[in-house]
């Protein structure tokens, strides 16, 4: 039986995933837009939160660098370039995620069926809980997208939503940020 448990700000680490412009024009306008806010979200709402976020892109000589829309958000967070896949197989990401010494890793991005689908696996090997959000994530096609959802559930990570991510890390109406990230969702 899997372990099941709520995100805890405390030992999360938000992941953005090679959010750049040519791999998002890719992406069906719909898919992008949603993937774009609810990203933006994400990273508002864990910055207000202390949550630390680590970056990727992939293959930025080729393929560009992160969409303005939110790498005007991670100003102050490095970007790590990669050409694998996974990101964790990226060695620069791999040490930095292993200093945060966190275990509830956030995955938003693209594209669902290649780098964040490697990344979920190899991150899940390692012994990191994986909290996929499924609404903050595409491909270029919803059938590559729902397959590498399926995929993932069926070995019990966790597929998750923007809102339930955000209420978990959140857990009372009390929290001092409540109002200002349940702003975001309207």
């Amino acid at each position: 039986m899997p372990t099941v448990e709520l995100l805890d700000a405390s030992q999360s680490v938000l992941v953005i995933i090679d959010m750049q412009q040519r791999l998002l024009q890719a992406i069906p306008p719909q898919p992008r837009e949603k993937v774009l806010t609810h990203s933006e979200w994400l990273i508002i709402s864990a910055k207000l939160l202390d949550i630390p976020v680590l970056a990727t892109e992939q293959y930025p000589k080729g393929l560009g660098k992160t969409d303005e829309n939110i790498s005007h958000l991670l100003s102050d967070t490095p970007v790590i370039e990669k050409t694998c896949f996974s990101c964790y197989a990226s060695a620069p990401f791999a040490k930095q995620l292993s200093e945060l010494k966190r275990k509830q890793i956030v995955l938003c991005g693209i594209e669902t069926h290649v780098c964040v689908l490697q990344t979920a696996y190899e991150l899940h090997a390692q012994g990191f809980h994986v909290f996929l959000v499924e609404d903050a994530t595409a491909s270029r096609t919803i059938q590559n997208h729902r397959n590498a959802i399926a995929r993932l559930a069926s070995v019990n990570m966790t597929i998750s939503n923007v809102e339930s991510v955000m209420f978990e890390w959140l857990r009372d109406a009390n929290h001092s940020e409540f109002k200002t990230i349940s702003r975001l969702l309207k």
